[in-house]
C-alpha cells in the first residue's frame, strides 16, 4: 500500500533511539524525509547516515527538549532548510522514576519537562507549517497513564497529559482538518527497557514474568510494529482517525486476565 508519504517531511523526537529510531526508519523507507531530534549529535547523524545508506533522505537537529527556548530553535531549524513541515512525532520522554514518597518538587516538575511540556512545545511550534501542509501529530505514550507502574509519579502523569492533550488538540484542530492519535506502548524492549531491566536483580527471569502476560504471542512488541502502526497514522491513509489512543501492545492493557498463562 502506498501511504503517499514521498518527500514529507515529519519531525521526529527522541529519534536517534528505540521506537523514534524505529518511525525514522520507516518512513525513510516510505519515500518521507525524517527529521532526527535528539540531544546528541552523534547518535543522530548515526542514524542519518542509516537512512541515507538505503537510499533515503533525512536531517538531524540537535536539541535538549526540556529546554523550551531548544523546542522552538529546532522547529525553526526544519522551516528553514524545508520551507514546510508535514508531521510531527512526539516521542522523546524518560522513565526517571520520580515517585510519590521519594520525589520532590523540583523533580517532579523536571520530569514533566522531560516527558510532556515539550510535547505541547513542538506541537505549538509547528502548528503553522501544518496546518498549511493540513498534516498530522502522532504522540506517543505508555500504559502508565492506564494501568500505573508504582515508584514513577512524574512519567505517569506526563503520560496522563499526552494522552488528554491528543483528545484536546484532536478536537482544537479540527476545523484544520489535522488530525491527531497516539500510540500507547506497553512492553517493548527499546534500549531504556533494557537498561532498566538489566538492573534488577534477575533480568531474565523478570522478563519471562512480563512476556507471560502479555496475551498475543507471550512476547515483547517489536519496535518495528510500533513503527508500521506509526507511518500508517501519520499518512492520509488514515484519513478519519483522529483523537485515537490505539494500543499496539499485543492485548496487554485491555484483554482478559484470565488468559494469562500461569
Amino acid at each position: 500500500m502506498d501511504l503517499h508519504l514521498k518527500d514529507k517531511v515529519v519531525l521526529v523526537t527522541g529519534g536517534a533511539k528505540g521506537i523514534g529510531k524505529g518511525i525514522v526508519l520507516a518512513l525513510a523507507a516510505e519515500g518521507a524525509i525524517p527529521v532526527i531530534i535528539g540531544r546528541k549529535q552523534a547518535d543522530n547523524e548515526t542514524v542519518k547516515g542509516e537512512v541515507e545508506a538505503l537510499g533515503g533522505s533525512a536531517f538531524a537537529v540537535v536539541a535538549e527538549l526540556a529546554k523550551p527556548e531548544a523546542c522552538a530553535l529546532a522547529v525553526q531549524q526544519v522551516i528553514a532548510k524545508y520551507g514546510r513541515i508535514d508531521g510531527l512525532v512526539n516521542n522523546a520522554g524518560l522513565n526517571d522514576g520520580v515517585s510519590l514518597a521519594n520525589g520532590n518538587y523540583e523533580g517532579f516538575v523536571q520530569s514533566l519537562h522531560n516527558s510532556l511540556i515539550h510535547y505541547y512545545l513542538m506541537a505549538h511550534h509547528c502548528l503553522p507549517e501544518l496546518i498549511k501542509s493540513k498534516g498530522s501529530i502522532l504522540n506517543i505514550s505508555s500504559k502508565t497513564a492506564e494501568t500505573g507502574q508504582g515508584g514513577t509519579s512524574g512519567y505517569a502523569a506526563a503520560n496522563g497529559g499526552r494522552n488528554a492533550l491528543t483528545r484536546e488538540w484532536a478536537v482544537e484542530l479540527l476545523p484544520h482538518g489535522l488530525r491527531v492519535n497516539a500510540i500507547i506502548v506497553s512492553e517493548s524492549m527499546t534500549p531504556q527497557y533494557e537498561s532498566w531491566i538489566q538492573t534488577l536483580d534477575n533480568p531474565a527471569e523478570t522478563l519471562q514474568k512480563i512476556t507471560s502476560k502479555i496475551p498475543l504471542g507471550n512476547r515483547m512488541t517489536t519496535v518495528d510494529e510500533i513503527a508500521n502502526m506509526a507511518v500508517f497514522l501519520l499518512s492520509d491513509r488514515s484519513s478519519h482517525t483522529t483523537g485515537q489512543l490505539i494500543h499496539v501492545d499485543g492485548g496487554y492493557v485491555h484483554l482478559d486476565r484470565a488468559l494469562i498463562k500461569e
